[in-house]
């Protein structure tokens, strides 16, 4: 089969390496602004011209690696109208604009893959439809970012505080140099959009997922947690019951004894319940170069078999209600206030610090109000209880 890659970077140049590997895979073009260095034997192979895929007829499929959605979306829309295949990790891609790329795929007679979108290495998304097929998935929950796992883990292990972490996660390559969309939660935010809408044959949107991260966390936090056998991550969830879906992202606090906490450093751990086949979990790497590159290989070596994928239809927006999603949250403000002092059980005070236990509360109401102390430039942390 012969292919062409959009961007040439980490990602890139990884499912370049493993489709070597693999056999049968030829790439014929790489699109990309720059030659990377290790690669100028190829460099034949490079150009920066779109129409020397989209006009070649021999190219079957396209990988998408260059990140991002504007120039991506286009790009790919061009491919799929031209009846090429497209197999992507791009999340961002994926999340904004699921429900027009597989209708376009669809009406052109193209497939459109995404594995590695969610879970980077780890086999979830495949393994999610293919429960789906006989089973319906209740919810689908995880660790999914190994930046904020690697630096939640290590303040937990070492007492620090966070921007102490997150240097040395960017140190490490675990962090960009912009980590915003990790430690902000919109990188599994996204993650949440795409295993939601695989899981129960929905188009979820991005606004509709109330999301609070980890960037508001501190030491002080970590030992008063620690100190009641407890263990933060930062958790996507999705759950469908009774027709009524609920999907959110925030810090969750663990058990010590529980799977979740005793995920280490910058591993993911995802977990789906079906009705049947009840509670699985993946574990494993969920980035990296090779990793994702083994999966978008995957996926270009299913299609390359015929082997189908039933991913749901773009059709059935819904509506997320959060409401019906309850549930205790340890608080940490420097004041009790009007605004928070309805939410509190019980709480201990410590050198003006307030640490809290909220009475059984909604998502919704939670993030409503975390996020509008945020906006007021009172900034505190929450974390849900697991239960």
């Amino acid at each position: 089969m012969k292919i062409a890659i959009m961007g040439f970077g980490t990602v890139g140049s990884g499912a370049y390496d493993v489709a070597m590997d693999a056999g049968g895979i030829e790439v014929v073009k790489i699109l990309d602004l720059q030659i990377r260095k290790g690669y100028e034997h190829i460099a034949d192979k490079f150009t920066t011209e779109l129409a020397d895929i989209t006009g070649d007829p021999e190219i079957e499929l396209v990988v998408e690696a260059m990140g991002g959605i504007d120039t991506p979306k286009k790009f790919v829309m061009e491919c799929l109208k031209a009846g090429k295949h497209v197999v992507t990790p791009n999340k961002n891609l994926i999340s904004a604009c699921y429900g027009e790329l597989m209708e376009t795929a669809a009406a052109n007679g193209a497939e459109l893959r995404f594995t590695a979108a969610a879970g980077g290495g780890i086999p979830w998304l495949y393994n999610l439809l293919r429960t789906r097929r006989c089973d319906t998935i209740q919810e689908v929950r995880g660790i999914v970012n190994g930046t904020c796992n690697f630096i939640l883990d290590a303040m937990h292990e070492s007492g620090a505080d966070f921007d102490e972490m997150l240097a040395e996660a960017k140190s490490l390559g675990y962090a960009e140099a912009n980590p915003a969309a990790d430690i902000e939660g919109t990188d599994t935010l996204r993650k949440t959009v795409i295993s939601a809408n695989f899981a129960f044959g929905t188009v979820i949107k991005e606004d509709q997922v109330p999301c609070y991260g980890i960037d508001t966390i501190s030491a002080a936090d970590i030992a008063y947690l620690k100190d009641k056998g407890l263990v933060c991550r930062l958790m996507m969830n999705a759950r469908c019951e009774n027709g009524v879906i609920s999907a959110y992202v925030e810090p969750t606090a663990f058990p010590v004894t529980s799977l979740e906490a005793n995920i280490r450093t910058n591993n993911n751990l995802i977990t789906l319940v079906g009705e049947s086949v009840g509670t699985q979990s993946f574990y494993g790497q969920g980035a990296g170069k090779l990793p994702t590159g083994e999966s978008v290989v995957q996926d270009i070596l299913d299609i390359r078999e015929g082997v189908r994928m039933e991913i749901p239809a773009a059709s059935g927006e819904c509506r997320v209600d959060n409401g019906s999603a309850v549930h205790r949250y340890y608080i940490r403000h420097n004041r009790m206030c009007e605004h928070i002092e309805p939410f509190i059980d019980t709480y201990e005070e410590k050198d003006g610090i307030y640490y809290c236990i909220s009475r059984p509360v909604s998502v919704t109401e939670m993030h409503a109000m975390a996020q509008h102390r945020k906006e007021k430039g009172k900034p505190m942390f929450i974390a849900g209880l697991a239960e």
